[in-house]
């Protein structure tokens, strides 16, 4: 006797499953607040175009001033260019003394960062320019002790000058700088030197060739942060005095015209185009030095990567 019952027939292991009809889980206090802030642009921009007293012709009459525009390259753009160069290298030393196992490299690297951290860099700005003129009008380089001089400097010929702003602002720029590339050796891994030292790689060229490479993966987003923050420190230049800075002609202007806002918004314009450009230099910046670090979970490879790995171990991933 044959059993004619048949039994209903299981699902294939591969059929798909039926699509799914989810739908988005409302949010419509963000559709409020989207509505807000479209409204207080459309209030600001309506002000910026009826509002006279912007007079936008002479903002850009200012912002084309020659005296404005010498000011922005030479006491803006050099300024901060040769402040941050002197910072960056001047940090990077002190870090690799902070962390020698020297305890007198050690110690300069810890009291010099203690000193420029704790004076306000306007301060040191107006001791550079007014008390080492005073406490030492003439600079002799030779042999310590003697009487035998090789170079004098004539410390009044640049105490009012540029070249004392990007003195002062590198040496303290180098304070913090010193901090971050620290913070940066320290990130990279003891076993990264240990490895360079086992193929035969010397301190120094490890440190150039696989722990700095490295550590620029944490040094570089604080240090773009540093030279925007520079860019803006440099109206502080007044107090050396230095009259071929930005911020210092645009004040000029304001005061001789009795059009200070107009005058004062083209220098903010000035800012805040030059630190554009800065933020785009250091995402391409950080782009290049985080190249192999941290994977990304939502990009299309990784979905094509997930699925084909689901669909060999035979799950139904599509």
């Amino acid at each position: 006797m044959t059993d004619t019952t048949t039994l209903p027939e299981k699902p294939a292991a591969t059929e798909r499953p039926g699509k799914i009809d989810a739908r988005p889980v409302p949010h419509p206090w963000q559709w409020v607040g989207v509505v807000v802030i479209a409204v207080l642009t459309a209030m600001l921009i309506n002000s910026f175009v009826t509002n006279s007293k912007w007079d936008w012709h002479f903002v850009w009459r200012v912002m084309e001033y020659r005296p404005v525009l010498e000011g922005l390259v030479k006491g803006t753009i050099i300024c901060t260019v040769g402040a941050m160069v002197l910072g960056i290298v001047l940090g990077v030393i002190l870090a690799v003394m902070r962390l020698s196992t020297n305890p007198v490299l050690r110690f300069v690297s810890f009291v010099f960062t203690w000193f420029f951290r704790a004076v306000p860099r306007y301060v040191l700005l107006v001791v550079l320019g007014v008390g080492v003129l005073y406490l030492y009008p003439k600079l002799d380089f030779g042999i310590p002790f003697t009487s035998v001089h090789f170079y004098t400097l004539d410390v009044k010929s640049v105490s009012n000058g540029i070249l004392v702003g990007i003195l002062g602002l590198g040496l303290s720029e180098a304070a913090y700088m010193a901090e971050i590339a620290r913070a940066g050796l320290l990130s990279v891994d003891n076993g990264q030197h240990e490895a360079a030292c086992a193929i035969g790689m010397s301190r120094g060229k490890a440190m150039r060739r696989i722990i700095l490479p490295q550590a620029m993966r944490v040094i570089v987003p604080p240090t773009g942060n540093e030279t925007i923050a520079m860019v803006k420190d440099t109206s502080l230049l007044s107090a050396v005095p230095v009259t071929t800075e930005l911020f210092f002609q645009a004040n000029a202007v304001a005061n001789s015209t009795y059009r200070v806002m107009p005058a004062l918004v083209a220098a903010v314009i000035w800012y805040l185009i030059v630190c554009s450009i800065l933020m785009v230099g250091q995402t391409m910046m950080e782009r290049h030095f985080g190249r192999g670090f941290g994977v990304r979970t939502g990009g299309s490879k990784q979905t094509f990567r997930s699925r084909m790995l689901s669909l060999r171990g035979g799950g139904g991933g599509m």
